[in-house]
């Protein structure tokens, strides 16, 4: 699967499209603001110039969430981090960022390039939601936030370094933490062991929604959960869009008890009936989806699974 819409939706905002002619909302602070540059071919200085159009029409304090779309050509030019940074002293009312929202169309997944993130949540304590699309060059260094409530990696390929960048993050307010973790061909080279400090939950005292998806190591994802300190306190658990096979489940069930979770998602699975509606009937009460089947490819013995989200 690949990503082929927008999202309309962000922070529980519509979106809408900033366009110097259009006409603003009747409150510009209802709405996230998508802003991207012009075409495939722009200069970082043209997504500059849409921003700066922006905050002349719509006052600062009222952008209240902003979707980014491209920058130009993401094939060849890095995530503007720099830009967004040095907006901070002017965009005071921001809480909540969504970074390269873009389809397959505009740039694939595992092609968008980033650069090191830190200095968004350095420049923007009060941020609640950061969502980044896409992980080619994208670094972290753990940092304390004291503000952000929700944290989301999209990718193809999740690298270790990252993974464990967040697992030392301070984050005493996350209640949402979501990683696609991906597969080794687009760069996800992370181990249940990279997961350790997130599984373990020290540093996120507040998390009740994880999300360890689109894995190629679901079904070792799962095992891990099975005995993580952090799922004791978790409202929603989330293996969904990875390999997930009868393995990763029978190991889940194994391990500590889940009838407490409001929702597990396994959707997007390779689960056998048997095995779905095993983990169904062994949680009651519990939203568990396991919608979205998959059937492995089979080619000279060799045996293929995909996870949902790859190049």
């Amino acid at each position: 699967m690949t990503i082929s819409t927008h999202v309309t939706t962000f922070d529980g905002l519509p979106i809408v499209r900033f366009s110097r002619e259009g006409e603003l909302p009747a409150d510009p602070s209802a709405v996230a603001w998508r802003v991207e540059a012009p075409d495939y071919d722009s200069a970082p200085e043209d997504l500059a110039a849409e921003l700066d159009a922006l905050l002349s029409r719509v006052p600062a304090d009222a952008v209240r969430a902003l979707v980014v779309g491209r920058w130009g050509s993401a094939y060849e030019t890095a995530a503007p981090v720099e830009l967004l940074v040095s907006l901070a002293p002017r965009l005071t009312g921001l809480r909540a960022l969504f970074l390269g929202e873009m389809t397959f169309e505009e740039c694939e997944i595992s092609w968008i390039r980033h650069r090191e993130i830190t200095g968004l949540l350095e420049a923007y304590p009060a941020l609640e939601v950061l969502r980044v699309r896409g992980a080619d060059g994208l670094t972290l260094k753990p940092v304390r936030h004291e503000a952000l409530r929700e944290l989301a990696f999209e990718s193809g390929g999740l690298p270790a370094t990252l993974v464990r960048a967040v697992g030392d993050c301070d984050l005493p307010a996350l209640t949402h933490l979501e990683l696609w973790l991906g597969v080794e061909d687009y760069g996800g080279d992370a181990t249940v062991a990279d997961l350790a400090p997130v599984l373990a939950g020290e540093r996120l005292p507040a998390l009740r929604h994880l999300a360890l998806c689109n894995a190629e190591i679901a079904d070792e994802v799962a095992a891990a959960v099975a005995t993580a300190p952090v799922v004791a306190r978790l409202e929603v658990l989330d293996l969904s869009m990875g390999i997930t096979t009868d393995a990763g489940v029978d190991a889940l069930l194994a391990g500590q008890p889940l009838t407490h979770l409001l929702r597990l998602d396994l959707h997007h699975h390779y689960l056998s009936d048997e095995a779905a509606q095993r983990v169904v009937t062994r949680l009651p009460g519990v939203r568990v989806d396991v919608s979205d089947r998959q059937e492995p490819d089979e080619d000279d013995d060799e045996v293929y699974r995909y996870t949902a989200v790859g190049e």
